[in-house]
């Protein structure tokens, strides 16, 4: 029986269908990956390229309408940013300014050039009503005490400014921006914005607060820079989360029954106290462990804000004090747990290898606060010689901490000489190669020097003395054999007993 023409059609057909289908999803969606990219964030590079991406991009990303199967949601719904991050409030752009003839002007360009805004400082900041002046846009605000400066690629910057809150309705944010770029709210004066908004992920309890930052330069142009913290500001939240908060208090006990050591210790021993490297690590921890206890409260008390910010949803809720916070205690965290994890060293100093070690480093001190003094002296010189002769042509130079990790990175190998050439084709080379003679191959090499010598003559000396590292093994030998003894003991004790009752009637 041969097959129909129609039914050999039909799979071809609907191969083509499907091809055809394909290739306009594809041309459509490499459109919209065209113009993603173009509106990035990222490319911001003037003011105009704001503008473009706060009315496209930005109102895009925070006011999502539409659900996961493209359905619809209502106007009074939340936005739900991938569908998983509840946008808490409204987000809220800020702005700072500098005045007018805040930097001198050359004599000779006075008919040329009338007007002058310097970088951005505190006492140059204008804080004065410009524009239309009928809102908080176009009136300058002082933020509350509680509220953080911001220090960006170019300035540290004040905490207050002109600001205003886009609308529930993207519709009507996007009437707002329009007005304000019609109106010129970014003036030549502007020296950085801020896009502030928060974020909710239910799934994982965590809050998202976002700060994208934009600086425009004296020089023109604009730098473009963000600062996320992701925190867990509702902590006790799961059985894990309590568990987690009972260590927290034992914790505190611990810090209060070590301050009581550390004190008696102080007025038993007095200035022989201090002579110890190991009592200073232990005031190093005990140090840490105040601010920590302070913040860990603080970080805890988080909900009782949440209730405050989250009252109106049509007011832009301030989570960064309290995102900032808590970043601050996973951070003394993070010193404590390194500090504690040190302390270790001097519970094990029994063993030799250990002793050699910590005798070689107390030994050699004088010697390598000399070489110090010579590698430091040396380094900072073609630090400040990188700076002044390369830092107007390579950001790695750009600044004089840049050359000092700069210099780091070369003396690890990770470097770019193609950068230091075309900086300046004569003395980027001299200075690369003498750099590398001086500080690698010579300065390095003296410092190892000082190394093996001093640890040869510590191995030799502790040759020469008995080793009380198998006295120490023995005890361990000794004290677990007799804990072998009275385990096999108690259970012949216990076998008996149960034979012995089990034949009484």
């Amino acid at each position: 029986m041969r097959a129909s023409p129609g039914w050999r059609a039909g799979p071809l057909y609907s191969s083509e269908v499907e091809l055809k289908t394909t290739l306009r999803e594809l041309v459509i969606y490499i459109i919209f990956l065209t113009n993603l990219c173009i509106g990035n964030f990222s490319n911001i590079r003037s003011r105009a390229d704001f503008w473009r991406f706060a009315e496209g991009p930005l109102l895009d990303g925070l006011y999502w309408d539409k659900w996961y199967n493209n359905a619809t949601l209502p106007p009074q719904n939340k936005s739900y940013i991938y569908y998983e991050n509840l946008l808490l409030g409204v987000a809220q752009i800020r702005q700072l300014k500098v005045r007018n003839n805040t930097c001198a002007i050359y004599p000779y360009f006075h008919t040329l050039l009338k007007d002058c805004y310097s970088d951005y400082h505190y006492r140059a900041e204008d804080r004065s009503d410009f524009g239309l002046g009928n809102g908080s846009e176009w009136k300058y605000t002082s933020a509350s005490s509680l509220s953080q400066w911001y220090w960006g690629s170019m300035s540290l910057y004040n905490n207050g400014g002109y600001m205003f809150t886009l609308p529930r309705s993207k519709q009507e944010s996007m009437q707002k921006l329009a007005f304000l770029r019609q109106n010129s709210w970014l003036t030549r004066g502007t020296r950085v914005v801020f896009i502030d908004f928060s974020t909710y992920n239910a799934n994982l309890n965590l809050f998202c607060v976002i700060k994208l930052v934009v600086e425009f330069p004296a020089t023109g142009g604009a730098l473009t820079s963000s600062h996320i913290y992701s925190v867990k500001l509702l902590r006790y939240v799961t059985y894990y989360d309590y568990f987690l908060a009972s260590c927290e208090i034992i914790f505190c006990l611990f810090i209060i029954t070590f301050i009581i050591q550390e004190a008696i210790k102080m007025v038993k021993l007095k200035k022989e106290y201090f002579r110890s490297a190991w009592n200073w690590l232990e005031l190093l921890l005990l140090g840490v462990s105040y601010p920590l206890t302070f913040t860990s409260v603080l970080a805890s008390l988080g909900w009782c804000w949440i209730d405050k910010l989250l009252s109106d949803d049509r007011v832009y809720p301030d989570f960064y004090f309290l995102a900032f916070w808590q970043v601050r205690y996973n951070n003394m965290v993070a010193i404590n747990v390194f500090f504690a994890w040190i302390k270790i060293f001097k519970y094990v100093n029994f063993n030799k290898t250990m002793t050699q070690l910590s005798s070689t480093l107390s030994r050699c001190a004088k010697d390598l606060t000399g070489f110090a003094i010579i590698f430091f002296t040396i380094f900072f010189a073609y630090a400040q010689l990188g700076y002044l002769a390369f830092g107007s042509q390579a950001e790695e130079f750009s600044s004089f901490q840049n050359c000092i990790f700069t210099q780091f990175r070369i003396v690890l190998g990770d470097f770019n000489f193609y950068t230091i050439e075309s900086a300046n084709r004569v003395l980027g080379p001299i200075y690369f190669i003498t750099f590398v003679f001086f500080v690698f191959f010579v300065l390095l090499n003296v410092f190892l020097a000082i190394i093996n010598y001093t640890y040869s003559e510590v191995k030799a000396a502790f040759e020469a003395i008995p080793s009380q590292e198998l006295k120490l093994i023995d005890l361990f030998i000794q004290v677990s054999k007799h804990f072998c003894k009275c385990l096999i003991e108690f259970k012949i004790r216990e076998g008996v007993l149960s034979y012995i009752n089990s034949k009484e009637p």
